[in-house]
């Protein structure tokens, strides 16, 4: 394993390191605010550069762990969606996963997971209710050549009956089933991070209404909860626990259009976690979209933001390192 930079893409930069359980270390030096680089395989005669975009490191960052893959771009759908049966429910419920470029190259990488309901508008147009979709495969793997966010595994749950399952107080047993049955079961054979640091949940309409309900009831499980044009107010008790002063551990991104898409709701919702002692853009995101309308096509346009708010790169610094910066 070798590196070329962009101070001379032609030369080889060794490791320093080579590390008996697997994995290089290497060391750049440059003077600019940033340096782009990628690992490269010599094997005999034959360089082979690593598939995707170019990963970037800052001057302040100073550190990156990388997972680098050299025979697949882009990540991959299960064929067709797997069953689970809740034993508690008495549901079946399908399940199509989407794996990250490198998952099956990279078995030393575990990877975190978002959780999103509606699955059937999340990827194919032949399934979705209006033939658009999130385009969310495309989104991740966009934001993945921009070196701006972790890559994930996305767990898309079909809903059995919606309206029932999204909404209170059906969504209490579909939190269960996710909770106590799915996720342990899933995570036998998935390389996933656990913990809420790692796992997130992410629904629009009334999906977001749910994916509320399971961050604010499961925050040790779920860490972070994307609710783009959700239903607030309607066949829910989220109002209540939030003025009751419950709190949970959980960070929460809120979006609405506006007129209409549901912008009256979330703003009270917003407003009343701002007043219970969240702290705008450390626990709670929300912003508004003039002109943005209650659909795929809209919820598309901006999923990138809940993304970047749960994966994120971020840089770890020691003290010394806050101390030079």
């Amino acid at each position: 394993m070798v590196l070329r930079t962009d101070l001379d893409w032609g030369l080889d930069v060794e490791a320093v390191k080579v590390h008996k359980e697997g994995g290089w270390t290497f060391e750049l030096s440059f003077d600019r605010p940033y340096i782009y680089f990628k690992p490269c395989l010599r094997v005999y005669d034959q360089l082979h550069w690593s598939v995707g975009s170019n990963y970037m490191l800052t001057q302040a960052q100073r550190s990156k762990e990388i997972f680098p893959h050299f025979f697949y771009e882009g990540g991959t759908l299960s064929k067709e969606p797997e069953v689970y049966q809740s034993k508690k429910n008495k549901r079946s419920y399908k399940i199509r996963v989407y794996h990250p470029a490198g998952y099956h190259e990279n078995y030393f990488q575990h990877f975190p997971v978002l959780f999103m309901h509606d699955a059937h508008n999340l990827f194919f147009p032949r399934e979705a209710f209006t033939g658009q979709t999130w385009r969310l495969s495309e989104t991740l793997e966009l934001l993945d050549r921009m070196n701006a966010v972790r890559s994930c595994i996305v767990v898309g749950i079909y809903p059995e009956d919606r309206m029932a399952e999204y909404t209170n107080p059906g969504y209490y047993d579909y939190g269960h089933f996710i909770v106590e049955e799915l996720i342990p079961e899933l995570y036998k054979d998935l390389r996933a991070l656990s913990g809420p640091k790692h796992t997130a949940v992410m629904g629009s309409s009334l999906g977001g209404l749910v994916s509320f309900h399971l961050a604010w009831r499961w925050p040790q499980v779920f860490g972070f909860a994307g609710c783009l044009s959700s239903t607030f107010s309607y066949q829910d008790d989220l109002v209540e626990a939030i003025a009751s002063g419950e709190v949970s551990t959980a960070k929460f991104y809120l979006d609405s259009g506006w007129p209409g898409d549901n912008y009256e709701v979330t703003r009270n919702i917003c407003d009343l976690m701002l007043k219970r002692g969240y702290v705008w853009g450390r626990d709670l995101l929300y912003f508004s979209f003039p002109g943005a309308a209650h659909n795929e096509a809209d919820w598309a346009a901006r999923c990138h933001l809940p993304l970047q708010f749960f994966f994120r790169h971020r840089p770890q610094f020691s003290a010394d390192q806050k101390d030079t910066l």
